[in-house]
């Protein structure tokens, strides 16, 4: 069914991203900064065109850096044995890497400093944002969270099995979020019943175990309500 064919080819594609991070330190620090970045433009209060300047810069980073990664993985199966040229292309790829993540620098320094100036002018002062706009921050953080986290156990695919459950995750955060904006109890038990049938289903069918289950919806709930805390 085109379901099912579709939910498998983005299977494969998060699985690639979960693989690099896995097998790619670099690519760990890239997710680090950009949680850094995103975090960072938040507080600072940044208006929409910056912010998606800095967004911008930040995809483009994990790109370059997943790009590098294919190249190594093809040169590796075409030239196994050390060979000049194929030295050569994994060092253009890798300059290919260095030279968006110093722009992204400069790019980064350039719209931050009139906002960090405040900072040294009027004092630290964290920005408030809508609650649609921290629900969807929130999302994103949960993502990287639960690649970076199943990166580190070595464990499951992205959308099956491993340590913490995404589904898991993103259904708590969902929860919490809807509960922030609604503000309606009646709104949130009902989410929050959808979230546990989601938790449990993960269970049911063993694609993880109730540890799994359980950290992941710690944590998507957990980071979810502390942005709230934060940002609202």
């Amino acid at each position: 069914m085109p379901l099912r064919r579709w939910i498998d080819s983005a299977n494969n594609a998060i699985e690639g991203i979960l693989h690099a991070a896995k097998t790619q330190r670099h690519l760990r620090y890239h997710l680090y900064s950009a949680v850094a970045a995103l975090m960072l433009s938040y507080a600072l209060g940044l208006d929409r065109t910056d912010f998606l300047i800095i967004a911008v810069a930040v995809i483009l980073v994990l790109l370059a850096e997943m790009l590098n990664t294919a190249v190594e993985y093809v040169v590796d199966i075409l030239s196994p044995e050390y060979h000049e040229k194929a030295r050569t292309a994994k060092d253009v790829a890798a300059g290919a890497v260095l030279m968006t993540a110093f722009g992204a620098a400069v790019i980064g320094y350039i719209t931050l400093f009139p906002y960090l100036k405040k900072i040294f002018d009027s004092g630290i002062h964290i920005a408030k944002h809508s609650k649609e706009e921290i629900a969807l921050i929130a999302l994103v953080l949960v993502l990287i969270s639960v690649i970076v986290l199943k990166a580190y156990t070595g464990k499951g695919h992205p959308l099956s099995g491993g340590m913490p459950s995404g589904h898991a995750a993103i259904a708590f955060s969902a929860w919490v979020a809807v509960t922030r904006i609604t503000e309606s109890f009646g709104v949130s038990l009902v989410c929050f019943g959808l979230a546990v049938i989601i938790a449990q289903s993960r269970i049911t069918i063993k694609a993880h175990t109730p540890l799994e289950v359980i950290v992941g919806s710690l944590l998507g709930a957990g980071i979810t309500f502390m942005l709230f805390e934060i940002f609202y």
